[in-house]
């Protein structure tokens, strides 16, 4: 495995404060309704592509890998952090889990069904995101799903200090169209956004559910019904944000599918936009376009 500074920071930091860690953030979801949603409609649409193996990158103590094979996937979980990984082989013994870095998978060409990174793409330095997507590209399988959750905004947060232990621990807030872009220059086909943050603020947590190729199947078919996008506003101009509480998505039709009924239940309480395919598979869109290149942030520090 790689052991850039960044990589090395993170593990050494993660594996300094594992009991507090896991103590903290170790229990079940019972008490996030919207995780849950998203997690239940990520896993009916793994199972209807013929349930692949699921891979939970940077799964820390394993708790979201366990609510997947609750789920009925056959997950696994891959960590950074040895002191993770020896944990969560504890705490749940009947899973698999590996220690291992989302730059470089140790794992075949299409090997999976489905890849979660919740709340692990944070710890990536921004210009390194094309790298580590292009690797969750390779190991899903065609009609694989990819599902990623981070925390939305424009800053770099440093810690030097978490629960006391001293750490090097960097964490970057995302934009979910800009992730968006990234993920299509990637190779995958972004459907749906999710999040949970005030109304007109680009703060508060994020999901994006997206696939690298579909195939000739129901969900196929289903992505084909409701693949039409929203105009893009023109150069300068801003899309009006979504109305409070408001059922119709940003994208025009929800997902088909009780999927679809998921996430819609789960945005009538949070304000969530879905972004669904903008041209049928296999179809190179005219107006792609590359991300810009992001201004330098400012540490907000603790």
């Amino acid at each position: 495995m790689s052991d850039e500074p960044f990589l090395a920071a993170t593990r050494d930091s993660y594996d300094a404060m594992v009991v507090e860690y896991a103590d903290m953030f170790g229990a079940s979801l019972a008490d996030m309704p919207l995780d849950r949603a998203l997690l239940a409609a990520f896993a009916e649409l793994v199972r209807a592509n013929g349930n692949g193996p699921v891979a939970d990158v940077g799964c820390g103590p394993g708790r979201v890998t366990t609510v997947l094979r609750e789920l009925g996937l056959d997950a696994f979980g891959i960590d950074l952090s040895p002191g993770m990984i020896e944990l969560a082989r504890r705490t749940y013994p009947g899973l698999r889990f590996e220690v291992g870095s989302m730059l470089a998978l140790e794992l075949p060409d299409a090997a999976l069904g489905g890849l979660l990174g919740y709340y692990s793409i944070i710890h990536v330095p921004w210009e390194r995101r094309p790298e580590v997507f292009a690797e969750f590209h390779r190991v899903l399988a065609p009609g694989g799903q990819l599902m990623l959750a981070f925390q939305v905004g424009d800053d770099l947060i440093h810690r030097d200090e978490v629960f006391g232990k001293p750490v090097d621990l960097n964490l970057y807030r995302q934009q979910p169209g800009e992730v968006s872009e990234l993920l299509r220059e990637a190779g995958f086909e972004p459907w749906a956004t999710g999040g949970a943050g005030a109304p007109g603020r680009g703060e508060g947590p994020a999901g994006i559910c997206a696939g690298p190729q579909a195939r000739p199947d129901a969900l196929s078919r289903m992505a084909t019904r409701v693949r039409r996008s929203p105009a893009r506003p023109r150069s300068g101009a801003s899309a009006a944000p979504p109305r409070p509480g408001a059922r119709t998505p940003v994208g025009g039709r929800h997902p088909a599918g009780s999927a679809g009924r998921r996430l819609r239940r789960a945005g009538r309480h949070t304000r969530s936009g879905y972004v669904v395919p903008a041209r049928p598979p296999g179809t190179v869109s005219p107006r792609r376009s590359r991300v810009p290149a992001r201004a330098p942030a400012t540490p907000a520090g603790r």
